[in-house]
C-alpha cells in the first residue's frame, strides 16, 4: 500500500515538474521562414487580408527594435504584425466572464531574425491557450488557431506583396477608424 501511494505521489510530482518546465514552450509556436523579416511580415499581412471573410483586419505593425535603438541599443530585426477578427472577438468582449481575454487582442504574429541569420515566425498557441478557459473560449480559439496556420503558410511562387505600414490601433482602414479589437 505504501509503495502504491509513494508511486502515485511521485507520479504526480513528476507530472507537475514536467508541466512546469514545458508549459512555456507549449504556449508558443515557432516556424522558420524562407524569406527575410520584411517579406515574411508582408506575406503574413496578405494572408491575414485573404481571411477577411473570417472578420480579420490588420490592426498594425510594430517595430520594437526602434525603441531599443532610440535608447542607444541595437537588436536584430523584429516586427510585430497585428490583426483582429471581430467574428472571434465579439463573443468574448460581450461576456463579462471572458472580457479579460481582450488582453490577447489583437492577434500578434512576431517575425524576427536570430543570430543564425535566419528569419523566424512566432505565434501564440491559440488552440492550447483557449483550452485553459473552458469550452466557449476553446471553440473560438480553435478557429483562431486554424486561421493562424493559414497566416504562416506561404506560396513561394507568388511574388512578395508590399509591406503595409499600418499604425497600431488603426484597424487597417485609416480615416476615422479607431481600429483594433
Amino acid at each position: 500500500m505504501i509503495k502504491l501511494l509513494s508511486g502515485m505521489v511521485l507520479g504526480i510530482v513528476l507530472t507537475g515538474v514536467l508541466a512546469w518546465t514545458q508549459a512555456g514552450a507549449m504556449m508558443f509556436n515557432e516556424y522558420e521562414s524562407p524569406f527575410d523579416v520584411e517579406e515574411t511580415a508582408a506575406r503574413i499581412q496578405a494572408n491575414m487580408q485573404a481571411l477577411e471573410s473570417n472578420g480579420w483586419k490588420l490592426s498594425g505593425i510594430r517595430d520594437p527594435g526602434r525603441a531599443v535603438a532610440a535608447s542607444g541599443g541595437n537588436v536584430l530585426p523584429v516586427l510585430l504584425v497585428e490583426a483582429c477578427s471581430t467574428d472571434y472577438s465579439k463573443p468574448l468582449l460581450k461576456d463579462d466572464e471572458t472580457r479579460i481575454l481582450s488582453i490577447l487582442m489583437p492577434c500578434t504574429v512576431t517575425v524576427y531574425k536570430k543570430q543564425d541569420g535566419k528569419t523566424y515566425i512566432g505565434t501564440m498557441n491559440a488552440g492550447l491557450m483557449g483550452q485553459l478557459f473552458g469550452p466557449k473560449v476553446a471553440g473560438i480559439m480553435s478557429k483562431v488557431a486554424a486561421d493562424q496556420a493559414k497566416f504562416v503558410t506561404f506560396d513561394p511562387k507568388k511574388p512578395a506583396p508590399p509591406l503595409i505600414k499600418v499604425k497600431p490601433g488603426g484597424g487597417g482602414a485609416g480615416g476615422n477608424d479607431i481600429g483594433g479589437c
